[in-house]
């Protein structure tokens, strides 16, 4: 990490390091993406570019909340350090003291005297490493502490608190560990964007309260097909995104198409006014991730086949092809 702050000339601070620490780890692709991207173009990374990222990622309550770890870490580290150093000061002075004495013993000094000096140091000694253990192991629970205050900040930070899925910072991360491990065992990965068609229609005719309602309704009954090996996530508005792994692309088109027929068949009411919202219904395109060069490209490539679903009338599911490929077109149709 402090070769990363040493390449881009940034000063040591929380935010410098924690940007260092999920570019080297991996821990935020798109920001590792972001600033290789800029070092190619030969642009600079300051300070003020890394918050400017992160802002505009709408990270700034997780950097606040992760900021306030750090410094009760850095706490931790520093008391960590005055007990370590508290340690080897007392052993110096212990083997000095110990020295002293073996060197007055073989000058034949009073053996009695020196016999009892020695007791005393060893008394001291023993008190002070006893007092050092303490130290220690109030340290380490602290660690402990913050390391799971960190996991539940991470998971907090990785959920979609309208749904309850991962939201879409979690959603990448899996994906680039799927794709990884995908490989290494020769599955075929597959992923779909699926989006709830005349959303906003809903929402204007119903209210949000009643929109967020159909979010969650719609995340649920994805959410029932996710597994070890499928995973579900809101990617943002009333768009969700789907990995499948071990699934061919016509298995995995058929494992959602199975969902999307069960929910159009829902009729769903607005309990707050009892009038129907009518048929609920979500439009897809899916992609198999391996055949295109970079899982990026099948991501926008199963996009804009959702985007085809649309314009095609929308509840179905289109599967990406990677020879057909749309050049632009205008925003997905609710």
């Amino acid at each position: 990490m402090t070769a990363f702050l040493a390449r881009h000339g940034l000063r040591l601070s929380q935010s410098t390091l924690l940007a260092a620490y999920d570019c080297v780890t991996g821990n935020d692709p798109r920001l590792a993406l972001a600033v290789a991207e800029r070092d190619r173009a030969g642009e600079p990374i300051s300070l003020d570019w890394l918050v400017g990222f992160r802002r505009g990622e709408g990270a700034q309550d997780e950097l606040i909340a992760v900021t306030k770890l750090m410094e009760r870490l850095e706490r931790s580290l520093e008391s960590f350090s005055h007990t370590t150093t508290a340690a080897r000061s007392a052993t110096n002075e212990y083997t000095l003291a110990l020295r002293d004495q073996v060197d007055e013993l073989q000058q034949g000094g009073d053996t009695g005297a020196m016999l009892a000096d020695v007791l005393a140091i060893a008394r001291t000694m023993i008190e002070r490493t006893h007092e050092i253990e303490r130290h220690m192991i109030r340290s380490e629970q602290e660690t402990q502490a913050l390391h799971r205050s960190l996991e539940e900040t991470r998971r907090h930070a990785e959920l979609d608190h309208l749904t309850g899925l991962p939201n879409r910072r979690a959603f990448e991360h899996r994906l680039d560990r799927e794709v990884v491990a995908a490989r290494a065992a020769g599955d075929p990965l597959c992923v779909a964007f699926c989006d709830i068609d005349r959303f906003k229609r809903i929402n204007d005719t119903h209210g949000h309260d009643a929109g967020d309602r159909v979010l969650r309704a719609v995340a649920c009954a994805l959410n029932e097909i996710s597994d070890e090996r499928c995973h579900v996530a809101r990617h943002g508005g009333e768009e969700f995104v789907v990995l499948f792994r071990g699934l061919a692309l016509n298995e995995a088109y058929e494992r959602l198409d199975e969902t999307r027929d069960s929910l159009a068949e829902r009729r769903m009411v607005n309990r707050a006014t009892d009038v129907p919202f009518g048929k609920v219904t979500f439009s897809a395109g899916i992609a198999n991730v391996f055949d295109y060069p970079q899982p990026r490209e099948a991501l926008k490539a199963a996009d804009e086949a959702l985007y085809v679903a649309k314009q095609d009338g929308r509840n179905r599911i289109v599967r990406a092809t990677p020879q057909v490929r749309l050049i632009s077109g205008p925003p997905k149709a609710a």
